[in-house]
Formats: structure tokens, sequence, C-alpha cells
């Protein structure tokens, strides 16, 4: 870790407190003209640091770039954490990593995202300093038919991270759609790396989506997208994300977030339409429950009923 990172990581420690600059070249060992240099830069990237003489230096409580040295002391998941200001996908970040072979999780953080992606090849609008966009990269411990499980539970760690910080009630649109106050402010969509020699899947990236203060949408986003209006830390949110995720995977056999997810459901007890690829009309069903694996329970006109369990049906409310 070099001077700045280390500097920015105790002013985040001490966020909205002053610490003087000889405490600071003590504690890093490093020399005052140091810490100024590594001060400078750090206002340059846009944190506001106040400073005065025989003060010492404040990191402002306002602050909210988000940073590895403020999510860090945040989380207790062991993880290698990547934190960028400016991607194309934080889910293809995660594809270059597994190259690698990586032996424990990994987690990338972007600031903006210049080619974000929803499900079905749709653009998943990702502008510098309003939301959070991060991915997941861990081996999984089941096959490719618990791919809509492992959503739902993304979903839920997401949701539950949500409400605590933001204090916003978030209900959940099957299979990978958060929503408050009636616009979607939240998308997941999970991919996997897939060994082809022996057709079983090396890891899974679930990447996530949070609109946090966007204001402005483009038209494509059409007007149900909103945000879950500011008034936090995105660094704290970011914390509990990835602290949910991570600890709810180990457990998905358990299946003891399906209840939360019930319950924050927005289409249950509801008539929907739902639409395969390729289908532009849809065909109606009443939304009736959750089975055990994620897939959604629809009861169809003729009182058949049958299990949506694909992430490549979507389901519209009546």
């Amino acid at each position: 870790m070099i001077t700045k990172e280390k500097v920015l990581e105790q002013l985040e420690i001490h966020k909205g407190s002053t610490i003087s600059g000889s405490s600071l070249a003590a504690e890093l060992g490093v020399s005052r003209n140091a810490i100024w240099k590594a001060i400078t830069s750090l206002r340059e990237d846009g944190y506001h640091i106040d400073a005065g003489s025989n003060r010492g230096y404040c990191l402002s409580s306002d602050s909210d770039l988000i940073s590895r040295e403020a999510i860090l002391p945040l989380i207790h998941s062991d993880i290698d954490l990547k934190v960028l200001d400016v991607t194309g996908s934080t889910n293809k970040d995660c594809k270059i990593l597994a190259l690698d072979e990586p032996d424990r999780p990994a987690v990338v953080i972007a600031n903006r995202q210049t080619a974000g992606r929803g499900r079905r090849g749709r653009t998943f609008y990702s502008p510098s300093d309003t939301g959070i966009y991060i991915s997941f990269l861990f081996k999984p411990r089941h096959d490719i038919t618990s791919g809509i499980l492992i959503t739902v539970a993304v979903s839920v760690a997401v949701a539950r991270a949500a409400e605590e910080v933001s204090g916003r009630d978030i209900q959940i649109k099957w299979v990978n759609d958060l929503y408050s106050g009636g616009k979607k402010i939240c998308g997941i969509l999970t991919e996997a790396v897939t060994d082809m020699e022996t057709s079983t899947i090396s890891y899974v990236i679930p990447g996530i989506g949070i609109n946090c203060s966007t204001k402005d949408f483009p038209d494509t986003a059409g007007s149900v997208a909103g945000s879950l209006g500011g008034g936090f830390s995105r660094n704290e949110l970011a914390a509990k994300v990835i602290d949910n995720v991570m600890d709810m995977l180990p457990d998905l056999d358990k299946r003891d977030f399906l209840e939360y997810y019930r319950e924050h459901s927005m289409v249950l007890g509801k008539d929907i339409n739902y639409f395969s690829a390729g289908d532009d009309k849809g065909s109606p069903a009443r939304a009736k429950d959750i089975d055990r694996n994620g897939g959604l329970i629809i009861e169809l006109p003729d009182g058949t009923t049958k299990t949506l369990n694909t992430g490549e049906i979507s389901i519209r409310l009546k």
C-alpha cells in the first residue's frame, strides 16, 4: 500500500475528526512532507480534506467517494477487494480475474461503468458518483440449476443492506430487480465462467447495480427507474452488501432467506404477464409462490400451475 492509500485509510478511520500531520507521519513511518503530498493528491482526486495551522487534517464527514480504504475497515469478510473509479463492466473484470483461478472470493466495485449490462443484453445505466456497481467472483458449491437460487439469495442480501443503510422499504420483483417507492433501484445479473472440457461451472459472478442518488435517467431506462434518494454513505452500503452476500452464500442449502424473499415480493398474489425469450406478447398468469429453488410458481387461466425457473423469462405486473 502506497503512502497516499495509507493516509486515506487513516483519514477514513478518523472521518469527521482532525488528525495532525505529525501523528500521521509517525503512524505511517514517513515524513510530514510525504503526508502533505498525499493530502494534495487526494484533494485532486476529489476528497474534501480541511486543514489549518496547528490543527491537522480532517476528511469531511460528508465525503462519499467510494474507496477500498473506506470499505475494508467496515467489513469482516475474507475477500480480495478491488475498487475502481471507472470500468467497462465489473462482471467482465471478474471474468478476467477468474483466469488466474483465485483461491478466495474476489469483489470488484466501480464508481462508474461505461458498459454496464442487465439481463437479456439490456444496458444498465451506471453514471459517476450516484450509484454502486459491484460484482462478486466465487467458486460455486452447486451446479448450474442453482443459478436462480443464487440470484434470489443475492437479492435478499442486497435488499437487507439497502433497508438497513437507507431506511427505505424494499420490494423484490422476481427474479432480480429491487424496487422502492414503486421505482426500480437495483438490478442483479448472475453469470458464470464454465470449463468447456469438464462441462462444469468454475466460478459464479453475481453483478449488482444500485441507484443510490441517481436522478436523471436516459429514455431507455423508461419511467420505472428510480433511486434510494441518497442521504447515506455509499461505502457503508457497499460494505453491508459485501458482508451480507458473503455470509449468505456458504449457507445456501439452508434456504432461510426464502421467507424474507416471499415477504418482500411485489408480485406474489398478483396478476402478471410472463415473457419467454423472443415472446413480445406475453402470457397471463397469477403469481402464487416461490419454490425451494427460487422458481416462481404461477397459476394459469385454466387453473393449472407451472414454475418459472430461468432468467430468460421475465414478468410484468398487470
